[in-house]
């Protein structure tokens, strides 16, 4: 199963403002009439139930949305950028890579449709309708658009199952699920038979639930050993789970002990899970010899146990009647709600002025999105220009700053003298 993978994602350009002016007949002092830049499109990853895993993603690592449109004359906008659509499966877990350190979840696909905007699109530029005023009725500045995001984003696809069944290689989960669902597993008498986490759905009476066998553990799988993560990260979402045991093992107690630390180390909360502990292959004459032995043994470290046979059914419909119930007890008691945490992004200054050598450099991006779109070089721009250091903040953050005549002053492509 293809279920982890990392893409680029790339949101579109705003759209650049327009420097128009209306010229039409019979229209005196028309004015200025540039449009703005439409909005770049964002990148918008949607959990699809028409979607089984992450296969996709192996041809196509990168994703960009369209970039907006530009202004107009006759204050028309331009068009948004088209969005970049990404479908995963339900059950879909979004990161943010550069913030994996911290944990850091973008989103959680749980339901059919839920959508989250992963990488947003630039602000589409100002036009010039925008800079007119009673002391500069022709302006000739616009703004050109913002960049749009660009992320390293992670999909991990982890399955949404009621019951999960656990246990050591080839202790009968296979053969278990196959008796009580219409799923079709590989069964085989050697271990790892099941490389990826199989589902069924199982009918209880007038009820249903989803059972997943999950492949099998080994000691330190939670360092990756043996299938790893690709067990452990699939019984997340499981709200119960059934624990397997091969009745003719030497040592059933520390099998259930092992496995459970494996669960515990990988993350605390999958230890503390509710289990129902089943011996397997109690069909066979040795298991039945050893039935009592066994019993007291889990009885005496607190654990009840059910004996099956997943092979012949015996003791199935039980197991699976014990499951229903523990699952109605843990959706009653247990309601999951998303925690939704909330990371605004640190408001960037308006303007900042730094020193390299004797070169004044401004930092003042509403400044530098005028600079990038305008002809600095046309007749009248120096007096518009002057009125945009004012109105931006930027002269007064200079003076501040100690700024005099003769010294050299640089905001992203133009270097002037004060």
């Amino acid at each position: 199963m293809f279920d982890e993978v990392e893409i680029i994602v790339r949101a579109g350009k705003g759209g650049d403002g327009a420097i128009s002016f209306r010229r039409e007949k019979h229209v005196p002092f028309g004015g200025p009439d540039g449009g703005d830049g439409g909005y770049g499109g964002d990148v918008v990853v949607v959990a699809d139930a028409g979607v089984d895993d992450l296969r996709a993603f192996k041809r196509k690592r990168i994703f960009k949305a369209g970039d907006g449109m530009s202004g107009m004359g006759r204050k028309k906008y331009g068009k948004k950028g088209k969005e970049s659509v990404i479908s995963v499966p339900v059950g879909t877990l979004v990161k943010d890579i550069q913030r994996l350190e911290d944990g850091e979840i973008i989103a959680d696909l749980e339901e059919e449709g839920q959508r989250v905007i992963v990488a947003k699109g630039g602000k589409g530029g100002l036009g010039n309708m925008h800079f007119a005023s009673s002391t500069n009725q022709a302006p000739r500045i616009a703004e050109a658009g913002d960049e749009g995001q660009e992320k390293a984003i992670s999909l991990e696809m982890r399955l949404i199952a009621d019951v999960g069944i656990i246990g050591y290689p080839n202790v009968g989960k296979s053969t278990l699920l196959g008796m009580v669902s219409a799923a079709n597993p590989k069964i085989a008498n050697y271990p790892f038979t099941t490389l990826e986490p199989i589902l069924g759905l199982v009918e209880v009476g007038n009820k249903s639930f989803i059972m997943a066998e999950i492949p099998g553990l080994v000691d330190d799988a939670h360092t990756g050993k043996g299938l790893g993560h690709e067990f452990l990260r699939h019984i997340a979402r499981t709200k119960i789970l059934i624990h397997l045991i091969d009745g003719c093992a030497v040592s059933l107690v520390d099998n259930m002990v092992r496995v459970n630390k494996e669960l515990g180390l990988f993350a605390p909360a999958l230890a503390l899970k509710p289990q129902l502990v089943a011996i397997n292959k109690i069909d066979l004459p040795e298991v039945q010899v050893r039935s009592t032995r066994i019993k007291g043994a889990f009885k005496s470290v607190g654990i009840d146990i059910m004996f099956v046979s997943a092979a012949t059914g015996e003791g199935v419909t039980e197991l699976i009647a014990e499951a229903a119930k523990m699952l109605s007890e843990t959706r009653e008691t247990v309601k999951r709600t998303p925690l939704k945490v909330f990371r605004p992004e640190p408001r960037a200054e308006k303007v900042r002025i730094s020193k390299e050598g004797d070169i004044f450099l401004v930092t003042a991006p509403e400044l530098e999105r005028i600079i990038a779109r305008t002809d600095m070089t046309a007749p009248g721009m120096k007096g518009q220009f002057n009125r945009q250091l004012t109105r931006s903040g930027v002269r007064k953050a200079l003076e501040k700053a100690g700024v005099g005549p003769g010294d050299k002053i640089r905001c992203g492509e133009l270097e002037w003298e004060w």
